[in-house]
């Protein structure tokens, strides 16, 4: 088992997301291409769990947002950051709304 969110995508639309069980957990979203828009969590602040987090990306990111993948964890913090640190060194930075994360978070290398 390796340490990436490799589950596949899912359309992020609103029926998709209240279908959901209510629970804490980590995500992706995604544009139709497979390019990473958010890298996000549903933590013990979100009233419905992942369902909540992934309206409030639904909101922010607009049409431009269309698929998701998830998984659930008590530990959505620490996995959160897990995540954070693949992407960037996938990808050289994070999403354009999450570089202020970028001082807080360490470096991974796990080639």
């Amino acid at each position: 088992m390796g340490i990436r969110l490799d589950k596949p995508w899912e359309t992020l639309d609103a029926g998709t997301i209240a279908s959901l069980p209510a629970q804490l957990g980590v995500y992706q979203v995604a544009d139709d291409d497979g390019n990473v828009l958010s890298v996000g969590y549903a933590g013990a602040r979100h009233l419905f769990g992942i369902r909540s987090a992934l309206d409030d990306e639904l909101q922010f990111h607009g049409i431009q947002a269309t698929k998701f993948r998830y998984e659930f964890t008590s530990n959505y913090h620490s996995r959160w950051d897990e995540l954070l640190m693949l992407h960037l060194c996938d990808h050289g930075q994070l999403p354009d709304h999450q570089r202020a994360e970028e001082h807080r978070i360490g470096r991974l290398s796990p080639d």
